[in-house]
């Protein structure tokens, strides 16, 4: 990895300088970098002199001491090699707050001048060389010599593991970016078909006659195009967000920090159909029967038995009629999804409990382990079923969790299921009851 010096980092060492010149007297100091991080024992790295005081200094200390082949760098090699001189290696266990060992005099070069390497966990950093002229260097002066380089370590370690993130904040942008125009484009190309379908759709029902049983069918298909339209006009929302709509939070003057302990802060609302749309007394049997009607179809086709028994006297319920058809739609496809070819799934409304009525959705499925139930909910988690060849993103539940929760009601999870009717002891199954908020009087 090459090394790179922030203006920051710059700053720091020319003021760790001024302490050796102004503090204790030193007439040439020199902060090194080595040309790339590499490890203290081979010494094979180029230096490179990144605050010299006075101008002058790294070029006569280099005629001095080593000839190179050139006067703007020289490697640790040289610098190891030099005549009569000794390099000072910190521990690697040492930490900047301990006592500092005095130094020896076989670490000074001609009694005046001091070459210290910058070490960090074994990996060689860079050195510091600074020097008098007029008398040596005593033991009090000497440790402080050596905590400014461990400083100048600590520092270049620090600014080298900024340069890291920023590179990798800029290949993720770079990433970012990437997937921002696939979706663009995928979303474009998403219209086409989608328009056409809902056009076919609109002239088959036109084509059929009143009281034809594929009239349902025709219905069904321009109600889920207009579901897909919906959704994605919430997509191009998100799209179309600008730099000031994501800028980021800042911090007023003089904010003073303290810990704070965890809080369940609520969820952002989703961005879905209808979830923007103001709450309305609802009858379950309007939401239901267009919901049932493209659930057979597809129980039909994968060779499922749906039952169904929606009384017509239900209490009216208060919610969000496109976000409940959401959460409906996801718990329905989920047990038509987890339901082996000749299983049955039962969808029953009418369960009570104070100030709620219930929808509850039953299948003969394999059923939800135990230790799965707890995580039922979490986004992107499938538990066993991420072993299995039925495709998911295990976002649904998540998603309908939280539309139901914005709408004050609650979802429950029973496996085994709790209806007698269709599971078994080969096939336990699943039991998701749906509870929302009646409207009261």
């Amino acid at each position: 990895m090459l090394m790179s010096a922030s203006s920051e980092f710059v700053t720091l060492c020319q003021e760790q300088i001024a302490l050796l010149t102004q503090g204790l007297g030193a007439t040439l100091s020199v902060v090194y970098l080595t040309q790339e991080l590499a490890e203290a024992t081979t010494g094979e790295a180029k230096l490179i002199p990144v605050v010299v005081y006075p101008d002058t200094a790294v070029v006569r200390f280099i005629e001095d001491t080593a000839p190179v082949s050139t006067r703007k760098s020289f490697t640790v090699r040289n610098a190891l090699a030099l005549p009569k001189q000794k390099l000072l290696r910190p521990s690697a266990s040492q930490t900047p707050n301990e006592a500092q060992p005095p130094l020896q005099e076989e670490y000074v070069l001609n009694d005046n001048q001091i070459v210290l390497p910058l070490i960090h966990e074994g990996v060689m950093m860079g050195l510091l060389v600074t020097a008098r002229e007029d008398r040596g260097w005593d033991e009090k002066e000497r440790s402080e010599i050596q905590r400014i380089a461990q400083t100048l370590a600590i520092a270049i370690i620090l600014d080298q593991r900024r340069a890291w993130l920023e590179h990798s904040l800029h290949q993720q942008q770079i990433i970012q970016e990437k997937q921002q125009d696939l979706l663009d484009n995928l979303l474009h190309q998403f219209r086409n078909p989608l328009t056409a379908l809902r056009t076919f759709g609109k002239l088959l029902l036109k084509r059929l006659r009143s009281g034809d049983a594929n009239r349902e069918v025709a219905a069904s298909i321009v109600r889920e195009s207009d579901r897909l339209e919906e959704l994605l006009q919430q997509f191009d929302k998100v799209i179309d967000l600008t730099a000031g709509d994501l800028a980021p939070f800042k911090l007023p003057d003089k904010q003073v920090f303290v810990e704070a302990t965890v809080q369940n802060e609520p969820k952002p609302p989703l961005l879905l159909p209808g979830s923007e749309d103001k709450e309305a007394d609802l009858a379950l049997v309007d939401i239901l029967n267009p919901l049932l009607v493209s659930a057979k179809a597809i129980a039909q086709e994968r060779k499922l038995q749906l039952i169904s028994d929606i009384p017509p006297n239900l209490p009216l319920v208060r919610a969000n009629s496109k976000t409940l058809r959401e959460v409906l739609s996801n718990v329905i496809d989920n047990a038509l999804k987890y339901t082996p070819t000749g299983g049955k799934i039962l969808i029953q409304a009418g369960q009570e409990k104070p100030h709620f009525c219930g929808i509850a959705i039953s299948d003969n499925g394999p059923g939800i382990p135990q230790q799965d139930l707890e995580h039922l909910g979490e986004r992107h988690y499938r538990g066993v079923q991420a072993e299995t060849e039925i495709p998911g993103s295990g976002l649904g539940l998540a998603i309908a969790k939280q539309l139901i929760q914005q709408m004050q009601g609650e979802i429950q999870v029973f496996s085994p299921a709790i209806n007698s009717i269709i599971k078994s002891p080969s096939a336990p199954g699943t039991t998701f009851i749906i509870w929302l908020p009646i409207v009261e009087g």
